[in-house]
């Protein structure tokens, strides 16, 4: 290795961290913060009531539901696209579609994804040919967590790195969802999000370990209140 190769190694790394931060920062524009995932209808419904309870119930969500659907996905996205494997893609694409178990549901990892593919659209050459990808695939619609995996798959980041990314970018909009909706203080809530922090680690390796067959979306209470928020009379959030 010559002694640029090992000046521009920890240049490479750097990137490809503000990549992944980049990503699961509440800044990017694919309105994340909109959506509190049956949050919402939980507090309607006196299952989440204060600080205690919403961080059982989010951390409850990661490992029954992020971990074993959308976190999974993004474990196998990410090499597919670096292998320019569009079948594979497409594939996961419609998993995803497939096991949304409400219309609100379906209708954010929708909007995510077209929201992230905007936002590549926008950044043009800035993007890395993230949107290139995005359009070469012909996802019809791209959802959520395929598309973030092709924006992270364009860093050089290992795929675990993205995906401790991903699941930080989702606990910080839950968290603020809670914050919102209970409501809590901030004090609160950065508590809870350091107990997720905590178990984000091992929610991945599971994610990550994960075949095809093991991948589900099975959250009946989740879906049930996430089917009453449909119709709920008062609400901050779309889902």
């Amino acid at each position: 290795m010559t002694t640029d190769e090992v000046m521009e190694a920890p240049s490479r790394s750097a990137a490809s961290l503000l990549q992944v931060l980049w990503l699961a920062s509440p800044a990017l524009p694919v309105g994340g913060f909109s959506y509190s995932e049956g949050l919402e209808s939980a507090v309607d419904a006196g299952l989440v009531h204060d600080e205690a309870s919403a961080a059982a119930w989010l951390t409850d969500q990661l490992h029954l539901g992020l971990a074993r659907s959308d976190l999974a996905v993004v474990a196998q996205a990410i090499p597919a696209w670096r292998a320019n494997d569009l079948a594979r893609i497409t594939v996961l694409n419609q998993w995803v579609l497939q096991t949304r178990e409400t219309q609100e549901f379906r209708l954010q990892t929708e909007q995510m994804g077209r929201s992230l593919l905007e936002w590549a659209r926008q950044l043009g050459d800035l993007s890395n040919g993230v949107s290139e990808q995005l359009q070469a695939a012909q996802l019809t619609p791209p959802t959520y967590p395929v598309a973030c995996a092709c924006a992270a798959a364009s860093a050089q980041a290992s795929v675990r790195d993205s995906m401790v990314g991903y699941a930080f970018g989702w606990a910080e909009n839950m968290v603020q969802a809670a914050i919102k909706s209970v409501p809590l203080g901030q004090s609160a809530g950065q508590r809870m999000l350091a107990r997720l922090a905590q178990q984000i680690p091992d929610a991945v390796d599971h994610a990550q370990a994960l075949p095809d067959d093991a991948r589900q979306a099975f959250t009946p209470l989740l879906a049930i209140l996430s089917a009453r928020h449909e119709t709920q009379y008062s609400r901050l959030f779309r889902s």
